[in-house]
């Protein structure tokens, strides 16, 4: 963010304020495009509860060359990347990768794929899923899933590449209905040891709650409301909403219990129906079994011979202050994430 003038945060404002206005530069973008745009095909997805290592799966996803992604060059008009590339062609910048905002060591810079598609979400239906005091599940129509392979498409077509691959955490908030309607679609579910994640949930929320006013617009108009100033739980069906004091442990094993229950009810939800299309990504095997990244490369269809360069977990510190109930119920749940991955 410090990189950004006046003039680049003016032009994010206007662009990603105005959902009618990015609305707008998606129908322009498919002029830009031109009438050759070849569907995507065999989407995959990265989608889950922060923290559990979605940057560096999507990563080594989009290393093995097969796919087109949403990057930091395609901001602030990610709705139109067709045509803000060649708006832009001539003022590109260039720079050398940096660390994050995080502060986790992840590098980025204008190339990198980034969690940027949600911007099509708030566009066409954020009245129906984002709530003053949270996010909510939603099922998209046909008119919106329509729009949404276009959009795709077009995003390929930028990037010369047939298959599209996204993070978005958001997704889950609509995952079953787009397993059925995307019968090639492929969704990837990372999951990590809940002590482990709750802690760096809370960790990053310290880090980002004095956000300043920049900051903090762009983390909504991204609907990144996992932690920080403007941050909003899943309120989900069936499952405890996460209360009480931010800082505290308690409030990020609530939050996590409640996701990953709800995403473990929709795995079975979807085996049930015969869609097997939803696959849970253990975070720490992905560091110690050698096993593990082949498997998950196959599922996703994509050359698993490349490193990705997978480190180790590091083992979560003790808490004598997380309440013991919420850590045995967490564990539980992590234990049938683990069952449905083995399946």
């Amino acid at each position: 963010m410090s990189d950004y003038s006046t003039l680049d945060k003016l032009l994010h404002r206007v662009v990603l304020g105005s959902p009618a206005l990015s609305e707008m530069l998606g129908d322009m973008d498919g002029a830009a495009a031109g009438k050759s745009v070849a569907p995507a095909r065999a989407p995959v997805y990265v989608t889950g509860l922060a923290r559990a290592g979605t940057t560096v799966l999507m990563r080594a996803l989009h290393g093995s060359d097969q796919f087109a992604s949403l990057t930091y060059a395609d901001m602030p008009m990610v709705m139109a990347p067709n045509l803000w590339a060649k708006l832009s062609r001539s003022s590109r910048k260039e720079g050398e990768a940096r660390e994050r905002a995080h502060g986790d060591g992840v590098m980025v810079d204008f190339d990198a794929p980034e969690a940027l598609e949600e911007v099509f979400w708030r566009t066409h239906c954020g009245r129906d899923y984002i709530r003053p005091d949270g996010l909510v599940p939603h099922v998209p129509d046909a008119e919106t899933l329509e729009a949404y392979r276009t959009y795709q498409a077009r995003i390929c077509h930028r990037y010369s590449r047939p298959r599209y691959l996204a993070k978005n955490n958001n997704m889950m908030l609509r995952l079953l209905p787009l397993a059925r309607a995307l019968p090639e679609a492929r969704f990837l579910i990372p999951v990590r040891d809940p002590l482990a994640q709750a802690q760096s949930l809370r960790s990053q929320h310290a880090r980002f709650q004095d956000s300043d006013a920049f900051t903090r617009s762009y983390m909504t108009w991204l609907v990144h409301h996992e932690f920080g100033a403007d941050q909003r739980p899943f309120l989900l069906p069936g499952q405890t909403a996460p209360e009480g004091p931010l800082d505290g442990l308690d409030y990020w094993l609530t939050e996590w219990i409640a996701c990953y229950g709800y995403l473990a009810d929709m795995i079975d939800t979807a085996r049930a129906e015969g869609l097997e299309a939803l696959l849970p990504v253990i975070y720490e095997r992905l560091g110690s079994d050698p096993a593990a990244w082949p498997k998950v490369a196959a599922f996703a269809g994509v050359d698993p011979s490349a490193d990705p360069g997978f480190r180790p977990a590091t083992p979560p510190e003790s808490d004598p202050q997380a309440d013991t109930d919420l850590v045995a119920r967490a564990r539980a749940l992590y234990d049938r994430l683990v069952a449905q991955a083995d399946l």
